[in-house]
């Protein structure tokens, strides 16, 4: 047997003693594929991503599992808080979870406002807001603290609630053409009161001397309800106001109707402004819903189709006439290309006549 010791074999090229070697360079792995290190990041992405979107889904899809804070920026009583409780009943009768409104006034509904832009877009923190909030605020306040087209995922309007010229008796006027009459007749002699300059109310007034060519005096209220005690007092001649702050006042004959802004049929009998004489004006207070701007959009629609769905209940539909409040039944997309019309016109009119927060 031959006994002569087996070569190991060689981890590399035998090379013989003395023979040229070229220099070779070592070329790394991601040289050769280029988009190996990308294709792996982009598969990487997308490993990660579907889960989330998959549970984006399948969240939106199991909306509520538990309760639910319809946030109000506003006083208890007012037009917001009256369309945030009913609607928060009628979710939580319909989706059998609870749902509570939380009222969060102050800084013409900035505070409230603020609040839902900084909450997580899960569903559980809903701001329901008039068009103060929406439309004006972001005008008129120098930082109100919040960006509506940044911070907010709209949902829907809502409801709109038509606004309705009322007079006291003692102001001797019957039609809203003898009201503007006296107000070229007698410039700042009659008066009127708003909530403040941040309404849509006090904008939708000046709209009208505008377009009327009269003056009126206007005195400005912390709320509405001392507004009501000085119109009905006589102190105040006539007033611009939500058609359901005032309905009762109209069917006991204290205050007359001269003009809505919009048809209905608690007042069949009332023009609208159109109708009496002054067809552009595009003032309107309304409430509408919106999510904060991290809500998917699968959880957007979802929360648009149930507060149809509650709206559209016989005995909610009641309740909203009731209150004077008209349902819009928009979808998302309909309302955030609303709501952009609406900022632009009010900023307009509050640009062109330089109106300013006192």
């Amino acid at each position: 047997m031959d006994k002569r010791p087996v070569p190991k074999p060689l981890d590399r090229p035998f090379i013989p003693r003395g023979a040229h070697i070229p220099h070779i360079p070592r070329i790394p792995l991601s040289a050769l594929t280029p988009f190996a290190p990308l294709a792996r990041l982009t598969l990487l992405t997308l490993a990660c991503a579907l889960p989330v979107a998959a549970r984006a889904q399948a969240s939106a899809a199991d909306w509520p599992t538990r309760a639910v804070t319809l946030v109000v920026p506003s006083s208890p009583g007012g037009g917001t808080d009256v369309y945030g409780r009913i609607l928060a009943q009628a979710l939580s009768e319909q989706l059998k979870q609870t749902f509570v409104v939380e009222n969060k006034p102050g800084a013409s509904g900035a505070i409230g406002a603020t609040l839902v832009a900084k909450a997580e877009g899960d569903g559980y923190t809903v701001l329901v807001a008039s068009n103060s909030s929406l439309g004006i605020n972001p005008v008129l306040l120098k930082n109100p603290g919040y960006d509506v087209q940044r911070d907010f995922a709209p949902v829907t309007r809502g409801v709109i609630a038509p606004m309705v010229m009322v007079a006291h008796p003692d102001a001797k006027v019957k039609t809203l053409a003898e009201l503007l009459e006296r107000g070229k007749r007698e410039p700042g002699k009659l008066f009127y009161g708003t909530a403040g300059v941040g309404s849509p109310l006090y904008i939708g007034m000046r709209m009208i001397e505008v377009a009327g060519g009269a003056q009126f005096g206007h005195v400005p209220y912390k709320g509405a309800g001392a507004a009501y005690t000085d119109l009905l007092g006589g102190r105040l001649q006539f007033m611009l106001t939500d058609l359901a702050s005032v309905r009762q006042y109209i069917d006991a004959g204290k205050l007359l109707a001269l003009a809505v802004t919009d048809k209905t049929r608690l007042l069949p009998n009332t023009p609208t402004l159109a109708e009496a004489g002054l067809p552009n004006i595009n003032a309107f207070t309304s409430f509408s819903v919106l999510l904060p701007a991290k809500a998917p959009p699968a959880l957007v629609q979802r929360v648009a189709a149930a507060v149809a769905r509650a709206m559209k209940e016989p005995a909610v539909a009641a309740r909203l006439e009731q209150q004077a409040l008209l349902p819009v039944f928009d979808t998302p997309e309909e309302f955030a290309a609303s709501l952009k019309r609406e900022q632009q016109n009010w900023g307009s009119f509050i640009r062109a006549h330089n109106i300013t927060v006192d």
